[in-house]
């Protein structure tokens, strides 16, 4: 378990206004890349786990729904 630092949101824009333009530019980086990569994939995998399936009837009907539309279309 890593230790943990109890710093307010006031502290640590103290903090980053103390670094150079570009130290802030590697941080900002770092946030984004940080803040996109891992909810993205998390959000997908939840999508996925979550996400409705259905039964093998609800697919047999299905099938046979789309079967009898492209039988009905005409050409």
């Amino acid at each position: 378990m890593e230790p943990r630092i109890k710093i307010d949101y006031n502290q640590i824009l103290m903090l980053i206004h103390q670094l150079s333009k570009s130290e802030i530019e590697k941080l900002a980086n770092s946030l984004q890349s940080e803040l996109s990569t891992p909810q993205s994939s998390e959000a997908i995998m939840e999508l996925i786990l979550n996400a409705p399936t259905w039964t093998d009837s609800d697919f047999n009907d299905y099938n046979e729904a789309r079967e009898h539309i492209n039988k009905s279309r005409i050409a």
